[in-house]
């Protein structure tokens, strides 16, 4: 029985996405025989606390066969000094730093073989693309369904915003109040971590709002996204889920890691993108909202092309590859 260990990122800064799409990944290799532990720190443990209790957790990387590696602060002498020759995977999106890794899993829109020229051995394996973003299996079950609903063109009755487990700089609350006078009769899902800043003024805003819903590390994002008929998103790992769904989706860039990745889905017309540091945002998010909310056909044209980016099997096909190298 192949064992393989994950070595990830996590933290108020950095966010859950890198332990949560290492928890998809580690889960298809595990249904295909293999058995995966994460070595935990305070933060990768509080995501595992809430989303994978059973996960085995290991605080050394002795007795496994191969790793993986899920952070950006890691880089080839790190990953060299710690696979210790065993055969590695790296998860990345930025191609800016020397990684060393049998397999390099980037799930960028836009990236090409080309960005990793001198930073990877050169017989790596390369999985670039969408087709291979780390996709929770419950999204890609409800493909079907999604699609047949985007297909009847509904008015806008729900609106999700998901911007993230660690909510940085208290940014749900504040995409809430601006929500606030634009959505109507449309009930309004907000989903955050258990430690989000934003928590406190949110309970006091639905407490007088019965359109906020409040979802604090819930286990049920699939069905709000299939729910869902417009949604704020964070840019990230959370993009590929919405697109699996054909969710149409306004995204707004929180961390310079997520622009590169969301300004080619918005040249492909997937996505609009906001960035929130930009002076002029909250002038730009009305605009955006209400141009949605108003259009069918615009959200119907999202819709369509998110639908063409992933099928939400990315997982299965990093699994194959990467037990196929060991």
């Amino acid at each position: 029985m192949t064992r393989i260990l994950f070595i990830c990122a996590a933290g108020p800064t950095v966010g859950g996405g890198h332990v949560m799409r290492s928890l998809t990944l580690a889960r298809a290799l595990e249904a295909r025989g293999a058995t995966c532990a994460f070595r935990t720190t305070p933060d990768v443990a509080k995501v595992l606390d809430a989303f994978a209790v059973g996960m085995a957790r290991a605080k050394t990387d002795d007795d496994v066969d191969a790793l993986v590696f899920d952070s950006y602060a890691l880089a080839a002498d790190d990953h060299r000094a710690i696979a210790k020759g065993r055969p590695s995977l790296v998860i990345d999106d930025l191609a800016d730093r020397p990684l060393a890794a049998d397999i390099v899993l980037d799930s960028g829109p836009a990236r090409r073989a080309e960005d990793y020229a001198g930073l990877v051995p050169p017989d790596a394996r390369l999985l670039l693309g969408p087709a291979f973003a780390p996709v929770r299996p419950a999204f890609a079950a409800l493909r079907d369904e999604a699609l047949a609903r985007r297909a009847r063109k509904g008015p806008v009755r729900r609106i999700l915003v998901s911007l993230g487990l660690t909510d940085v700089g208290g940014i749900t609350e504040r995409v809430a109040r601006l929500l606030r006078p634009l959505a109507g009769e449309a009930k309004l899902d907000l989903v955050l971590g258990g430690g989000a800043p934003s928590l406190p003024a949110l309970w006091a805003l639905a407490a007088e709002d019965p359109r906020l819903e409040l979802h604090v590390d819930t286990q049920h994002m699939p069905q709000l996204a299939l729910e869902a008929d417009l949604a704020i998103g964070a840019g990230g790992s959370t993009t590929w889920e919405r697109c699996v769904l054909a969710l149409p989706t306004l995204t707004l860039l929180l961390a310079d890691n997520q622009v590169a990745a969301a300004r080619a889905l918005e040249a492909a017309g997937v996505s609009p993108c906001l960035d929130v540091h930009a002076p002029d945002f909250e002038t730009a998010f009305v605009r955006q909202v209400e141009a949605l909310v108003a259009s069918p056909d615009r959200r119907a044209a999202l819709s369509t092309a998110s639908a063409t980016v992933c099928d939400g099997l990315g997982a299965d096909r990093a699994a194959e590859a990467f037990l196929a190298t060991l």
